[in-house]
């Protein structure tokens, strides 16, 4: 531990050391909300493409469906495409629940239900991020006010006021306030990185819901372009055609 963290955690008090712990447990806690979404985030976007690729280049529903599970890391499109899917079989089936209903609300209220599920997993933790960046500078201020409440106090009895001590104390109470701002706003920071790149992800997942409940309902399949080697592949075959 450096020399002035040292000399500030033998000059504090029990108070002190108690919101010193405060803030420390908040920032590691913090990080590693950030770090554990900012991993996932990168991991989405980098398996999404290849995802949906696989499930709409397969050539059935059943197909598409194992492919869309083994290669969806983040799990939110294949449990939209599989509730999608087990309401349009159990409509076709016309039995339990399903039997009597609008075939498009049903399946459209099923896929809704779906896509809440995995907002509600995208943006756990997220409330943490912000309250501690909101009250993460309060305490660090708190732990301002006391340290310096405690340097007026020694200085209460003295007849003449020496800068020597007062520098040193004050100094010391205004290593809180640095420390919640170092909580803080790497907190906020990450709140508002991890809210757009949710939104970008519901986003994609609205438009995919869209899209399949068009070819669940009516049949009608988007247009997908094929994977990277599927069209290296139909390219070297119109070239040897052409040649």
């Amino acid at each position: 531990m450096p020399q002035p963290l040292i000399h500030f955690w033998s000059q504090g008090d029990a108070v002190m050391h108690c919101t010193a712990i405060v803030l420390a447990f908040l920032s590691v806690t913090c990080w590693y909300v950030m770090l554990d979404k900012f991993i996932a985030h990168l991991r989405y976007r980098k398996f999404e493409a290849q995802a949906l690729s696989a499930f709409w280049n397969a050539d059935a529903l059943p197909v598409a469906l194992a492919a869309l599970r083994r290669t969806d890391r983040s799990g939110a499109f294949f449990e939209l495409a599989e509730a999608g899917t087990l309401a349009a079989q159990a409509l076709k089936s016309g039995r339990g629940l399903a039997a009597g209903i609008d075939a498009n609300e049903f399946i459209k209220q099923s896929m809704r239900q779906a896509m809440l599920q995995s907002q509600a997993r995208m943006e756990r933790g997220l409330t943490f991020l912000a309250s501690v960046g909101a009250t993460a500078p309060f305490i660090g201020l708190f732990g301002t006010v006391w340290g310096i409440y405690h340097a007026l106090l020694a200085l209460s009895g003295a007849t003449q006021v020496v800068l020597e001590k007062v520098a040193g104390p004050v100094g010391e109470a205004l290593i809180m306030t640095a420390a919640g701002l170092f909580v803080a706003i790497p907190a906020v920071l990450a709140y508002n990185a991890l809210v757009r790149g949710n939104r970008l992800q519901l986003a994609k997942l609205d438009g995919f819901a869209h899209s399949l409940h068009a070819y669940l309902s009516a049949g009608i399949k988007p247009y997908t372009p094929a994977p990277a080697q599927d069209c290296a592949r139909v390219s070297g075959a119109l070239c040897a055609a052409q040649a």
